[in-house]
């Protein structure tokens, strides 16, 4: 089984300058990588640690994280200066934009790149971001995407797209170009808790999990491995092949930045020397992991490239 190796474009802080993604992107691109992904903030609040649930300190891992361009306007920026490598959404919040919008602005990325997009998708964690934002409820996020998806299907393949859900309805509406990609650009699941695990089963092409989530930890060899059969026994009992679900993992820090010791008194993935990293590679493609993609986090654009050299030379050559 192969597996595809991508890498996190930066949209916030110094790196988010025009000339620096355009060069990441562009470099990253003639390198090989098979995709780059971009994450999804609109406003986060006027605090040091807002909360992010991916970090053992609760603080955001780039620096300016509150300077941050729009994910899907940024994406169409990034398609525009490359030709070939995939464009994942890591992950876009469903319930920030309204649906019928957010599936047109999407199948408008997809049509334009030449059907390079990837749509991981998540319910959204951050409340305050919401107050400001979203016009549906907080609590109820996860309805609230579990329907939007629905509905950017229907008007992704259906020749007169109608719908009628609590959220979102459309009828007598004509919805095109429809996406390059059929019958949809795939979707990629986000999220660690149940409710992920489950949507990923109902209507995911994978599932994209972080392993550093502090509520739901993913992050050894056995942790993840047990994820992935849940997966598939949720899969099965949906009615779905579990193998037709693929695996995409998001690694926040690797190397000398992991500790080497998870609470679980397992080795943690991805800690140590480039060759405990590519073994946890090979064993996360034996487990089933179809892709992987890493944020290179250095403070600036040259020491970020730098380092994708070196990962991909020293790394990813080997696997």
């Amino acid at each position: 089984m192969t597996m595809q190796i991508g890498f996190n474009l930066p949209n916030s802080g110094p790196l988010a300058a025009v000339g620096a993604m355009t060069e990441i992107a562009r470099q990253g691109e003639a390198m090989g990588f098979d995709y780059l992904t971009m994450t999804d903030h609109v406003v986060l609040p006027d605090t040091k640690v807002p909360g992010y649930p991916y970090s053992e300190s609760g603080e955001f891992y780039e620096e300016a994280p509150t300077e941050r361009h729009e994910q899907l306007i940024g994406m169409a920026y990034v398609a525009a200066k490359t030709a070939r490598i995939r464009l994942v959404a890591a992950v876009l919040v469903v319930p920030h934009r309204p649906a019928v919008l957010a599936a047109k602005m999407l199948t408008t990325l997809d049509v334009l790149s030449g059907g390079r997009l990837v749509v991981g998708i998540g319910a959204g964690w951050l409340k305050a971001e919401f107050d400001a934002v979203v016009t549906t409820p907080y609590p109820e996020r996860g309805a609230v995407t579990d329907e939007y998806i629905d509905a950017f299907r229907a008007l992704w393949t259906q020749p007169a797209p109608r719908f009628a859900g609590h959220y979102t309805r459309f009828d007598g509406i004509v919805f095109e170009p429809k996406p390059v990609q059929r019958p949809h650009p795939p979707i990629w699941v986000g999220g660690e808790s149940g409710p992920a695990l489950r949507r990923a089963a109902r209507v995911g092409d994978a599932w994209y999990p972080i392993g550093s989530n502090n509520q739901h930890l993913l992050d050894t060899l056995p942790r993840l491995q047990a994820g992935i059969a849940r997966l598939r026994r949720i899969a099965a009992d949906a009615g779905r092949d579990p193998a037709s679900i693929g695996i995409a993992y998001r690694v926040k820090r690797y190397g000398a930045d992991v500790p080497p010791v998870a609470s679980d008194g397992e080795r943690r993935l991805f800690c140590g020397s480039d060759a405990d990293i590519l073994g946890d590679l090979r064993a996360l493609r034996d487990s089933g992991v179809t892709a992987v993609d890493i944020d290179f986090g250095r403070p600036d654009a040259a020491a970020v490239l730098a380092e994708m050299r070196r990962f991909r030379k020293s790394v990813i050559e080997k696997l």
